[in-house]
């Protein structure tokens, strides 16, 4: 299909997007319903999902949203929440495997690798990367049942691409809270790569397309210090915003993109360049 208006209409498909409440998943939601898709909103806070829905549709009143409380780690519900949205919308285009975890306990997230627990490490598994696969697990049955193909669409980071630089981190914060980046985070976004590929590869037969979205540094509430040595090892200078990721989503999940699967889209200003 060649590069046109018409290349990126999602009129007529249902998107569902997981972490939907989030700080870029409202955004990723937003873009989805102004090319026309239904989209149901997943969030592990039903009232964040809401609020995503709220916020849309006082910006785009027609758009037809619906908003669902799931726990991505959980295989019940997620068997159920997409039974439901399915039910709803009669059928599932477009996944985008968007909710990632820090815990509850920041103190836990952040502690240095040689005394960081099992017990954290294993629950953001089970968000980071158990929850990609039993979301694409189901979602993609789903879509081969429909027989018209599909995209999934799986965010990762910077960090599953490259090794975090340590130097930035002295002296750093995120609101208020002295920050790094665990390994947990890392080797957890490094696994959505590879499950990727891995679909694509499975499911090319089935036309059903599977990308990642693999952002930069997003401002997002971290101190000056933090913001200027980050900026200083990215060639274009400074963090992303959060709207930056948006044409980057509506590209994978369209037929704008109808010729690509298996590939890392990497949103970063340059960093891993270096």
């Amino acid at each position: 299909m060649t590069a046109d208006n018409k290349s990126f209409d999602l009129t007529g498909r249902t998107a569902v997007v997981t972490g939907g409440g989030g700080i870029l998943g409202t955004g990723f939601c937003k873009v989805l319903a102004s090319y026309g898709a239904r989209v149901a909103v997943m969030d592990v806070n039903l009232q964040a999902a809401e609020e995503a829905v709220q916020t849309i549709r006082r910006a785009n009143p027609t758009a037809e949203l619906a908003a669902y409380a799931c726990n991505v780690a959980d295989p019940g519900q997620v068997q159920q929440t997409v039974a439901d949205i399915v039910q709803r919308f009669g059928g599932i285009d477009i996944l985008h495997n968007n909710a990632a975890t820090k815990t509850s306990d920041l103190q836990k997230f952040f502690e240095p690798f040689e005394t960081y627990e099992l017990s954290t490490w294993r629950e953001i598994m089970s968000v980071n990367i158990d929850g990609m696969f039993l979301m694409a697990q189901a979602v993609g049955k789903q879509m081969v049942a429909q027989g018209r193909g599909g995209s999934i669409i799986q965010t990762a980071s910077i960090y599953g691409v490259v090794a975090p630089d340590q130097r930035i981190y002295e002296g750093s914060q995120y609101m208020g809270r002295a920050i790094n980046t665990p390994a947990v985070y890392s080797a957890s976004k490094a696994a959505v790569i590879g499950l990727t590929q891995y679909l694509a590869s499975y499911w090319g037969e089935h036309r059903i397309r599977v990308n990642t979205l693999t952002p930069g540094g997003v401002e997002s509430g971290q101190n000056d210090v933090f913001s200027k040595r980050y900026s200083a090892r990215v060639p274009l200078g400074r963090m992303a915003q959060a709207g930056e990721m948006e044409s980057a989503l509506l590209f994978l999940a369209s037929d704008a993109s109808s010729y690509v699967t298996g590939h890392n889209l990497i949103v970063d200003g340059g960093l891993t360049s270096w």
